[in-house]
């Protein structure tokens, strides 16, 4: 069965986990590019990608929107309970499902999909249950990282290598 749905949490995946805030309360957060390009090419292979993050961030919002991520969930609790639902909208189980998180509030949804990736620099309690630790940390790479495993997993390199020919 392959892999339909990658499902990202922010923090410390997709940014280096840090927040910053300007003197006038604005926060700062940096995403990198190389994943960005990555998510792009995965939507345009035909494959879904989803947001699931326990904070509530305009930026991410804003980040979403550009990389035209249209399942985008903000201030969850519990990310499983989330994943389900979405599951069940899309029609597909969690043998369709590839994720990726850092830290304790990812466990759940990490120990339920088909394959779980945690950066290199994720908690030690979500590196036990994980599919594959990537080398890469959060912010640096890690979302690229993961998805290009998937596609030579899935044995999509010649078409995602042909999306930029």
């Amino acid at each position: 069965m392959s892999i339909e749905l990658i499902v990202l949490d922010v923090d410390g995946t997709m940014t280096d986990s840090h927040i910053t805030y300007s003197e006038d309360g604005d926060e700062i957060k940096s995403f990198n590019v190389k994943d960005g390009l990555a998510i792009a090419s995965w939507r345009k292979l035909g494959r879904q990608v989803a947001i699931i993050t326990g904070r509530t961030s305009n930026i991410v919002a804003r980040r979403a929107k550009e990389l035209r991520i249209e399942h985008f969930y903000q201030g969850i609790e519990n990310k499983k309970e989330v994943l389900e639902e979405l599951l069940e909208k899309l029609e597909l189980t969690m043998d369709n499902v590839a994720v990726i998180g850092d830290d304790l509030n990812d466990l759940q949804m990490l120990k339920s999909a088909k394959i779980s990736f945690v950066p290199r620099d994720a908690s030690a309690y979500v590196d036990k249950i994980a599919t594959v630790i990537l080398s890469k940390k959060g912010g640096s790479g890690a979302v690229r990282e993961m998805i290009e495993y998937l596609i030579k997993k899935e044995g999509l390199e010649a078409k995602y290598l042909e999306l930029w020919a």
